[in-house]
């Protein structure tokens, strides 16, 4: 090396280590600004993500302010929403209350167990009304927004949205495909109208076989399309009409703190930009982490019990709205999942696994139950049967003993009996498993009872 040289590397070595420290002090610098941005992330993803589904559903399904009736099961090309089941089929509906008030009616029947919660901006449940709640006749409801002052019909029941968004996301059981036409008899008697015209919000005779899933780009990959500086201006737009709640005052306080606001011309400065795209980032690494975390003695995880209604647990419910929006209240649907078997190994197609529930312990519900798989995506896996799930609606063969077992595996079982508890999933693929328990009982809701572990079997 020559004289020339070494001193010129020696320079350009103190020149980078200057550089490095100073991005590392202005990095410390800006470090409250950086966890603002993570916070406010986590805080607002369930309300742009509704927004942007709203939007999706508007531009690729159907108007708002209009019930959509799906007609049919998702399959595996349906990409809308992650985790679709294929339980019950859907009547949906996305309302403005600046447009309301809306008269919904719901008639009484006892023909299948139906649950129609209506769900605000922030993705917090705020009426369920339903088989598990409806109290006598009640059966027509009065919906209006946050500031609706006036009188309630002595026959209607009043519930109040605290945003101007609401997404209606209704299910009524279904025992199979063979049961559509009884479902579709029991959608038809579900009214949507305006209070003020009485005018219906029904969908055109020409839709009537509704759109299962929207074109595009999916929901949630749009949210990742979307950039920094787009995701918190739309964040704070659309806070104007979806207020917070009272508790998060103390987030909106240190936001406005760092002069931001909800309004509708919000822009961030490129200093903000530059911390709240390290602040998301930072967000979404400890959430995927949280997600890919392995579960080591194989037990399902269930979700917490303040599903639908989180208040100021904004991890849990940014989490919620990206692998499940839509999820209901505990009472009336609870969620256990797992990705792994009984050893803590991940779950996937290149072995074969067992579910084995004893006499007397399969899972305690009021409705239902059923067992899907996922692909690592979180929709449904592929397969020729389109066997989707199994539950306690199908006919499904139990052991001498009372016993059942559920068998998970890419190819048909050898043994014929097998064949009607047989869940079909992707060889060498990566899956996890979601059980739906509709209507739980206290023992599942209090986890006295647990799903049992997923066993492995020799290859």
């Amino acid at each position: 090396m020559s004289q020339t040289t070494r001193p010129l590397m020696r320079l350009a070595w103190i020149v980078s280590s200057a550089i490095l420290a100073c991005a590392l002090l202005t990095l410390y610098a800006l470090k409250d600004k950086i966890l603002l941005g993570a916070e406010t992330y986590v805080y607002g993803y369930p309300l742009v993500i509704m927004d942007i589904t709203r939007a999706q559903s508007a531009a690729h399904i159907g108007p708002e302010n209009q019930l959509r009736r799906v007609r049919q099961f998702p399959d595996a090309s349906f990409k809308d929403v992650v985790r679709p089941n294929v339980d019950t089929l859907y009547t949906t509906a996305f309302l403005s209350m600046k447009q309301g008030p809306w008269i919904f009616e719901m008639p009484v029947q006892s023909e299948r167990y139906e649950l129609m919660p209506f769900m605000d901006a922030w993705t917090n449940v705020f009426a369920t009304p339903g088989t598990r709640t409806r109290k006598g006749n009640e059966s027509i409801y009065l919906l209006v927004g946050p500031n609706w002052q006036g009188t309630v019909p002595a026959h209607m029941t009043l519930f109040r949205s605290p945003t101007d968004m609401v997404w209606l996301i209704g299910r009524t059981q279904t025992n199979g495909v063979a049961d559509f036409e009884t479902v579709h008899r029991l959608q038809n008697g579900l009214k949507l109208y305006s209070f003020k015209h009485n005018q219906t919000a029904e969908e055109p005779a020409s839709q009537e076989k509704s759109k299962l899933s929207a074109q595009g780009l999916p929901p949630v990959a749009q949210m990742k399309a979307l950039s920094t500086a787009a995701f918190f201006e739309k964040l704070f737009q659309l806070m104007v009409d979806n207020p917070p709640a009272t508790e998060d005052a103390p987030l909106l306080t240190r936001l406005a703190h760092a002069g931001l606001q909800p309004g509708p011309d919000v822009q961030l400065s490129r200093l903000d930009e530059l911390s709240f795209s390290i602040g998301r980032w930072l967000a979404n690494q400890k959430i995927k982490n949280a997600l890919s975390a392995k579960n080591t003695d194989g037990t399902w995880r269930t979700p917490p019990l303040n599903l639908g209604q989180y208040s100021t647990d904004y991890n849990t419910r940014a989490v919620v709205a990206m692998v499940g929006l839509g999820a209901n209240l505990p009472e009336d649907a609870l969620y256990p999942n797992t990705a792994s078997d009984e050893q803590g190994q991940p779950l996937n197609g290149k072995h074969k696994y067992r579910i084995h529930f004893a006499a007397n312990q399969l899972p305690p519900v009021n409705a239902f139950w059923s067992l899907t798989a996922y692909g690592q995506d979180d929709f449904l896996v592929r397969n020729a049967l389109n066997r989707f799930a199994l539950g306690d609606r199908d006919p499904l063969h139990f052991n001498a003993d009372g016993s059942l077992d559920i068998w998970i595996q890419d190819s048909a079982p050898k043994e014929p009996h097998r064949m009607s508890n047989w869940l079909p999933i992707q060889k060498d693929q990566n899956f996890s498993l979601n059980a739906r328990l509709y209507w739980p009982k206290p023992a599942a809701l209090s986890g006295t009872w647990q799903m049992p572990k997923v066993v492995r079997l020799e290859d």
